[in-house]
């Protein structure tokens, strides 16, 4: 039997090889080739699996908005409530090298996401489920108005990783720790 011509290629895969090279080059120089050559599969293999440059994006997106989604809803909600909010937000700022790639890359598709509408639905449907999660926390504690303040903590959190990675001497990890608990405690206070 003569084997599949992409059968060692899965969309996984490629999607991992474009995310590489997004976090090394930004997300201009992930072209099909380059993405192909990160793989080291043909270019034929990469438009097997993606016909356009949009869908292996929005395939790529949902991929890494999915894997920090899961590590933002592992955090143990048992736990003390502002350290189940920290759990969960450290989870999107650059505290390493991983967190580091994941947000330059987050950053990059969420300004490409403002001029194409596959890539808004993932970022929407991605910030909804996160503020969703938040919201949730802070309406056990009895917070007042737990959406708003899920929505201001988001968006400290999103502007210190974007700030972060533009400007990493200026926020090292132990700066970028210390201002995610005092946000907390803000968003905690009565009042």
């Amino acid at each position: 039997m003569r084997a599949r011509p992409y059968a060692t290629t899965n969309p996984h895969r490629l999607a991992a090889a474009l995310l590489q090279v997004a976090a090394r080059s930004g997300l201009d120089s992930a072209s099909v080739r380059e993405v192909a050559s990160e793989a080291g599969v043909s270019i034929g293999a990469v438009q097997h699996h993606f016909p356009t440059k949009d869908e292996m994006l929005a395939f790529a997106f949902r991929a890494l908005a999915d894997r920090v989604l899961g590590r933002l809803s592992s955090t143990d909600p048992d736990i003390d409530p502002s350290r189940t909010l920290f759990a969960a937000l450290s989870q999107l700022l650059p505290l390493d090298e991983q967190r580091a790639s994941e947000a330059q890359v987050m950053a990059a598709f969420a300004v490409r996401a403002a001029t194409s509408p596959p890539l808004g639905a993932i970022r929407h449907a991605t910030l909804f489920t996160m503020r969703t999660g938040l919201s949730a926390v802070l309406i056990r504690m009895g917070t007042p108005e737990p959406e708003t303040r899920a929505t201001l903590l988001l968006a400290a959190v999103n502007g210190l990783a974007l700030d972060a990675i533009a400007s990493p001497a200026l926020y090292p990890p132990e700066f970028l720790t210390h201002s995610l608990h005092t946000q907390i405690q803000l968003a905690l206070a009565d009042g």
